[in-house]
């Protein structure tokens, strides 16, 4: 065995161990949140955001890191995921399971349907086209007051205990509890993206990010393909929206406000696009920010755009995606 095969193993066996020993830090850092938040003075709903806000920019990833398309619409699906979820608890079945699954098919169904319209648009035409179809779901929402609530939101519904047969999870009074529900959601959720990155359908759509030309003469079907990633990101986007409304027990027209958009974009970028988990670390960063800067200034957005302008110019690839970069050198 010559000198470079040899190199090529160990290389290879650094960056499986790496990978693996940065899986196991979040994920014990996310098992043991209700215990070493509140030393640094945070509580479990903002632990609890983190995770809503960071299953929508991981989902929302699938469509900019990996297939290399830009979209500034997606709140409109994160707030009809929302809404999804937030009219039938008040309107059908008191059945949390139940809101989720229908906010999620209203996000994700709605997704598919844009996604045929736009899908042979590119470049700033596919992201203006988003903004379009995004804003035409947020005046919806903002104007049809006997249903939505308009302006004031969608109220009057709250979260509903788990009746697994054997026994109830009431994840309405119970904070951890509620957080361990949205972490085993989480966990489902992007497990399921994991494996569909890992498919040939998920390096098909790595090729088509880093040559569509290319990608298009080797007989691959990039239109269906980039559908296929727009709907399936909706779809992640609507469940990450109906826990958003489980979480707040609320839904307003903002979640579909193109504002939400630039805030997921800004989450992606931030951490890392290109990095499987640096949607997440974006999104941890970008709400304890919020979080802590706007409790001292109504202005908190200037600060917290200035910090992703200093990230863009020094980390370009966003903050996990410079840790691997050293990884791999």
């Amino acid at each position: 065995m010559n000198s470079a095969t040899t190199d090529t193993i160990a290389l290879g066996r650094r960056t499986f161990d790496s990978r693996w020993t940065k899986l196991l830090i979040i994920w014990v850092a996310l098992l043991t949140v209700p215990l070493w938040l509140p030393l640094l003075g945070g509580y479990t709903a903002l632990a609890g955001r983190v995770l809503v806000l960071g299953l929508a920019a991981m989902s929302f990833n699938l469509l900019l890191g990996f297939t290399g398309v830009m979209s500034f619409g997606h709140a409109a699906y994160f707030g009809l995921g929302a809404y999804g979820a937030g009219l039938t608890l008040k309107f059908v079945a008191a059945s949390t399971p139940l809101a989720m699954l229908m906010g999620t098919l209203l996000g994700g169904v709605a997704g598919a349907i844009v996604g045929l319209f736009i899908v042979r648009r590119r470049g700033v035409y596919f992201a203006m086209a988003t903004v379009a179809f995004g804003q035409i779901g947020f005046y919806i929402a903002y104007t049809w007051n006997d249903l939505t609530g308009g302006y004031d939101g969608l109220r009057g519904f709250a979260r509903e205990p788990l009746h697994l047969g054997f026994a109830t999870i009431d994840i309405n009074n119970n904070g951890t509890l509620f957080y361990y529900f949205l972490l085993f959601v989480f966990a489902l959720a992007v497990g399921a993206q994991g494996f569909m990155l890992a498919s040939p359908f998920g390096r098909t759509l790595l090729a088509i990010r880093e040559n569509e030309r290319r990608a298009r003469f080797l007989g691959i079907p990039i239109e269906r393909h980039i559908w296929l990633s727009f709907t399936v990101s909706c779809f992640f986007t609507a469940l990450a929206g109906s826990l958003y409304a489980l979480l707040n027990n609320f839904a307003d027209p903002m979640a579909m406000h193109y504002s939400l958009s630039g805030e997921i974009v800004i989450m992606a970028v931030m951490g890392g696009m290109r990095a499987f988990w640096g949607p997440l670390v974006g999104a941890a960063v970008f709400v304890v920010l919020q979080d802590y800067i706007s409790s001292m200034t109504v202005n908190w957005m200037s600060f917290v755009g200035l910090i992703f302008v200093l990230v863009v110019l020094f980390f370009p690839r966003g903050l996990l995606g410079m840790l691997q970069r050293k990884d791999a050198a």
